[in-house]
């Protein structure tokens, strides 16, 4: 393991890049860390019945402030999820996905349960921070929570192989059946930890979450789904099916995957649906049943947002033109409270505008490690 460990942080660590050669000038996330993200470095979820903070925010904006060259907003944020969501210690815990203001008003961890999606974003970005930074102790972080996820968000499913569960504990709910989550896998980041890890269980995981997105996307991709033992998949009883807020990332992160990855032509195919009733409606669907195609209400400009790449990539450009003339057209200020909304924002337009992109090995590149003033001699 230690030999494993060491490898990686060679892969992570053999470009280097001081990271405040340059600065990315990114309007997007300055108004986002001005709107939700405290001095602290605890992004609120201003949207909020409580003004929450999950660690899937938490390692949003780990990734956008990376993608921004914005290394002191990344110290901040990290420092706030270790001490606060990790016990102090992200070497020997997982995040907790919830933080938030008690009955009793007090302040901490309102479930400590983790969140499997946080948890690959945050491993990721932190490798990458630690390759693009020449940052060791991040680079050994991103090991350490990868080995992490692998031991304890993973489960080894008759029929199926080892699968990324939502997370730690209540996704298995008897003994032949486990809950899933399509837009808890997106493919890059899996990619990276497959090619930079050969001998542990990611490459196994990339291969049954490919499975699993293209087997269960019909034209739409679904929320949540199930998955049972001598039946395959099968609608979560829960969402009966609908794909809405959590899907809207599943077509996000194939329209992120590089052109050059044969995968991505396959998934897009299986997603078309998606594409089809954005270019008839001109906007996407708030919610779709999967099963039927039927779908209800308008989604938000951050659903546009993300799927400029995954409209772009399927040879749909008018539906590209509107989404962006109706992102325009609906300003951050105006919907300054939805966090969500404006991280999908940040993920969609950042990729569409070439901020980020991911390689064929999962590597990240950005605008600024691009630039050749920002790399060493």
């Amino acid at each position: 393991m230690l030999l494993l460990a060491a490898t990686f942080i060679e892969v992570l660590c053999g470009f280097r890049l001081p990271p405040e050669a340059c600065k990315a000038d990114w309007p997007d996330w300055n108004r986002f860390k001005k709107t939700f993200i405290n001095e602290g470095g605890r992004v609120i979820d201003l949207g909020s019945q409580n003004h929450h903070t999950t660690s899937e925010g938490q390692a949003y904006a780990l990734f956008f402030a990376l993608a921004a060259n914005d290394a002191d907003s990344f110290k901040l944020i990290l420092q706030w999820t270790e001490n606060n969501l990790a016990q102090g210690d992200l070497t020997a815990h997982l995040p907790a996905w919830e933080w938030g203001k008690r009955n009793d008003d007090s302040w901490g961890v309102l479930d400590d349960n983790s969140a499997a999606d946080a948890d690959l974003w945050l491993a990721y970005t932190l490798g990458e921070a630690g390759r693009l930074w020449s940052n060791q102790r991040y680079a050994s972080l991103s090991v350490l929570i990868a080995n992490r996820i692998a031991r304890e968000e993973t489960a080894d499913i008759p029929e199926l192989g080892a699968s990324l569960l939502p997370g730690r504990a209540g996704f298995h709910p008897d003994e032949n059946t486990w809950r899933l989550n399509p837009s808890y896998l997106p493919l890059p980041l899996l990619k990276r930890f497959a090619v930079a890890l050969p001998q542990s269980r990611w490459p196994e995981l990339l291969a049954t979450s490919r499975r699993i997105l293209l087997q269960t996307s019909r034209g739409f991709s679904p929320d949540w789904l199930l998955f049972r033992t001598h039946e395959g998949f099968a609608p979560d009883k829960q969402t009966a099916g609908i794909g809405g807020y959590d899907a809207i990332r599943v077509y996000l992160w194939g329209g992120l995957m590089p052109a050059s990855d044969p995968f991505r032509i396959q998934l897009l195919e299986k997603l078309a649906g998606m594409k089809q009733y954005t270019e008839t409606h001109g906007v996407p669907p708030e919610r779709v049943d999967t099963a039927t195609g039927v779908a209800e209400n308008t989604g938000p400009a951050g659903f546009s947002a993300a799927l400029l790449g995954f409209l772009q990539a399927s040879g749909a450009p008018n539906a590209v033109t509107e989404q962006k003339h109706r992102i325009a057209a609906l300003p951050f200020a105006e919907n300054s409270n939805a966090y969500y909304d404006q991280a999908l924002s940040l993920f969609g337009l950042g990729g569409y505008e070439q901020r980020f992109q991911f390689a064929d090995d999962g590597s990240l590149t950005t605008v600024w490690s691009k630039t050749k003033a920002c790399k060493t001699p």
